[in-house]
């Protein structure tokens, strides 16, 4: 599925291709929290990175969110980059260099009509801002950390990979 992306002010759009277009995933991290998740959450997709198209690139600043294992004394600099407008503040997606083929883009840039997704799969709960509900459905998956189910393994499993 073809998806196009902007920011938004306009200084920025995007397109690339995903496999895994629903928007099932709901990160309740603090990182996902604070840069994205006005309810809460956050909701990556996941995209082909070869794909990817840009215009307005220029306009596009990254973040590296600063990491604090538990017990650390000392926090690092996440390898993974978080990019959003330098104009007005929209979160567009992230890139890992630890998965290079992979573009997660945040569902909340993307412009084309998303499919509902089934189920929902509610993750990083361990780190969920008090204030939070968690609308938990029947079908939904509820996990302190990280799922052992990637988004390729999701879309598959319930026959919706395109």
């Amino acid at each position: 599925m073809l998806l196009e992306g902007s920011c938004h002010c306009g200084a920025v759009t995007f397109s690339l291709t995903s496999a895994h277009p629903y928007p099932y995933q709901r990160c309740y991290c603090s990182i996902c929290r604070k840069t994205q998740g006005g309810g809460g959450y956050a909701i990556n997709l996941g995209g082909d990175a070869g794909s990817l198209k840009v215009r307005g690139r220029k306009h596009i600043s990254i973040y590296h969110a600063r990491l604090k294992p538990k017990g650390a004394k000392r926090a690092h600099a996440s390898s993974a980059e978080r990019h959003f407008c330098q104009h007005c503040g929209s979160g567009l997606w992230l890139f890992s260099p630890e998965w290079p083929e992979l573009i997660h883009p945040f569902a909340s840039a993307i412009d084309t009509p998303l499919p509902v997704p089934p189920e929902h799969t509610h993750l990083l709960l361990d780190s969920k801002a008090s204030w939070v509900e968690v609308d938990k459905r029947p079908g939904d998956q509820v996990f302190e950390g990280y799922p052992q189910e990637s988004i390729a393994d999701w879309h598959e499993r319930l026959g919706l990979a395109r």
